[in-house]
Formats: C-alpha cells, structure tokens, sequence
C-alpha cells in the first residue's frame, strides 16, 4: 500500500493543505468511530464498563505505544499530558538531597517542562545552550534531565545517548521527552537506556489530545514510590483500603481515574502507525523535508531546521518576513502550518502528505512575501 493511500483516512486533507502535523497531527477517520464506541459502552453498559476494559486501557493502551517506542511491555502507562507524567517523576525524589538537587536541561526545552522544574523552589535549575554543552554540566549534583529528544522549534534531533551515558556515570535520571519524535522519528528507550521517557499523541501519533504516556525503565519501577499518586496506583484499589501499597510495576505510576474518551480516540491513530511503521515513516519524512528545504531555499528563504538528516526530525522552519502575519495568510488559503516566536514558519508534513503540497506551500510563501499579502495581518495575535 502507498502511503498516499492513507490519504482517505484523513477527511481533513480533502479541504485542506494540511502540514501541521507537527502541532496537531491530523485526526483519523477511525477516531470518530472509536469515540462513538465509548458513547455507546457508557449508554448500554453503564457502570459495568469499568469492569469490561475501561479500568485497565491506561495499561493497555500503554502498552501499544510501548511497542511504537521500543518499551517491553508493562512498562508504559497512559496521563493526561507531560506535566503530570512529569510530575509524577518528580514525585519519586522528594525530599530532595540538598547535595543532589540540580536539574539540566537546554534553552530549546518545551515550555510547560521548563515552568514545571521553575515552579520548584527546591530545585537548582541550570539551563545551558545545546545538548553538548548539557553532557558538559551534568555532575554529581544533578539529580534529574529532562531532555527533549527533538527540539520544538528548530526540529534538530539531540544525541541522547550521550547524555545518558554521563548522567548514569554521576547516578543521575533522565527524562526523555520524545513529543516530537515518536510516531516520526525512530525510538528505542530501551536501547537508549533512559530511566524515564514521556510525550504524548496531538502530534505525529495523530491521537489527539488528553493522552500523554510515561515509560520507566522496569528495574526503577519496582524500587521508586512516586507521591504524586491516585487510586490507580493502589495495588488493590477497589479494596478502598485505609493505607497506601503500591501496585506492581509502571501500574504505581498512575493516578486517579483515567481519561477514558480520549484513550479510545487515540488508539486511532497510533494502529495506523503500528500498520504503516515508524521506520517507514521516516524514510518518507526525511525525503520530504530534504525537498521542503530545497524548494524553500530555491525560493529565497531561510531555512532554520537541521540540513543534516541524522539531526533533523519531522519538520522544517522556514523564516519570512513578520512570519507570524504571513502564517495568518497561509491559514486564510486553506494551508495549516504554524509559526513560533525567535524561530519562523513550521511545516510539518506527516506519511499521508504528498510532494505536491509541499510544492504548493513554498509557492504560497513566496507569492505572500513577494505580493505583501500579509501586511493586512501584521500585528493581528495568533494563538497556534
């Protein structure tokens, strides 16, 4: 099957140049169904659902992004987003040792991780420019790495395995952020060795929003206690018992009740994954942005995203003139892509995209740029 035969799936990419993917990856077909499923469980099985398979899809669910991410099984449990599976990591270490109380990560970290570890006020916090220089300052203090394995602005794939080799040298922890890498880019926690890995399924896994994941590697899911907890995490919860005993593996890294409607919607789209597979879908993205980056700098553009294919991820950032407006006017034409600040135009096209409109966003760009059609957006304020 062609990849592009994958395009029906999609319904939105009848109406729109879609290369967003990135952001919100599009939503499959299936996902409709599966919601309609889980309207259907609730209203003809009541309360007798949880029972029948809601009260164990945070596992099981779990366990199909595992297989997508290289994680054995039970390894892997379903969040609402990566601040709490975040935080639920976090939890595992308090009370902090004063001795070890440094974390380290890089200036291109997503936000909501950054303000996470900003928020503690036990916490050292060191920031430094690049993924090598992360390696440099890792030392006998540094309690926790919270590294992202592909950058959100830039799309520059950061050699993880270097960090983990120094980080465990000190008995240090890594948290892989893979948000921007699992369903595109190739991913193996297990080979990687990282003691906890997180991200979630609004972008490339095109399982829409309200399922983050969390993988801890199997020796420290049977020695760590997190305090950030719920029932779920309870060896026993419908015991209601009085006093804590945490479940067995990964299971205690859950908290309360889960997230039912999204988990039926995002199992959508991870099956397409698991069908069409990552390394296929690599191979594809890296044709497609090496032809993003020739056609964009064909047109005059500058282009911020790695040219070195080992180090660029699913997506290309293209600077314009006030890129922001220019974002506006792509969207006006029926062409979804995004815009980040200090960074530029965002495209992100995912394995159903076609090469033609690829084409077509580069001559878009170009006749906005050339003809000042964005002007009448400067200023305007965009959210996405």
């Amino acid at each position: 099957m062609e990849l592009t035969d994958y395009r029906a799936q999609f319904p939105i990419l009848a109406d729109t140049t879609y290369l967003i993917n990135h952001s919100l990856g599009a939503m499959p077909a299936r996902a409709e169904d599966r919601v309609a499923e889980y309207a259907h469980t609730w209203k003809t099985r009541g309360i007798r659902a949880w029972a029948e398979g809601w009260w164990t899809m945070p596992l099981e669910v779990g366990d199909q992004i595992g297989r997508i991410i290289g994680a054995a099984p039970g390894t892997t449990v379903m969040h609402q987003n990566v601040a709490i599976a975040e935080a639920v990591v976090l939890s595992c270490f308090r009370p902090v040792d004063p001795r070890r109380n440094r974390v380290v990560y890089e200036d291109g970290n997503f936000p909501s991780v950054r303000y996470l570890y900003q928020a503690q006020p036990e916490l050292e916090v060191v920031v430094v420019p690049d993924d090598a220089a992360i390696v440099d300052a890792i030392d006998e203090r540094t309690l926790l790495v919270p590294i992202t394995h592909v950058l959100f602005k830039t799309s520059e794939i950061q050699d993880v395995a270097a960090i983990v080799r120094r980080a465990h040298e000190v008995g240090a922890h890594v948290v892989l952020d893979a948000y921007q890498s699992a369903g595109i880019v190739p991913l193996d926690v297990t080979a990687l060795n990282v003691d906890f890995a997180v991200g979630g399924s609004v972008k490339w896994l095109c399982g829409g929003p309200g399922n983050g994941w969390l993988y801890v590697r199997p020796d420290l899911a049977e020695t760590l206690r997190p305090t950030v907890m719920g029932w779920q995490a309870h060896a026993r919860p419908f015991g209601f018992e009085p006093e804590l005993e945490y479940a067995e593996g990964a299971a205690r890294f859950l908290t309360g009740t889960p997230n039912v409607p999204a988990l039926y919607a995002g199992t959508a789209g991870y099956d397409l994954i698991e069908e069409v597979g990552v390394e296929r879908i690599r191979a594809s993205s890296l044709r497609q942005t090496q032809l993003l980056i020739d056609l964009a700098e064909a047109a005059g553009f500058d282009v911020v995203s790695p040219r070195d294919a080992d180090r660029r991820g699913g997506t290309v950032t293209v600077r314009t003139p006030e890129f922001e407006a220019v974002h506006t006017e792509l969207a006006e034409r029926a062409i979804l892509c995004d815009f980040r600040p200090d960074a530029g135009i965002r495209i992100g096209p995912h394995y159903y995209n076609t090469d033609d409109e690829l084409r077509h966003v580069v001559e878009q760009l170009a006749d906005i740029v050339e003809s000042g059609a964005y002007e009448r957006h400067v200023g305007a304020v965009a959210r996405f």
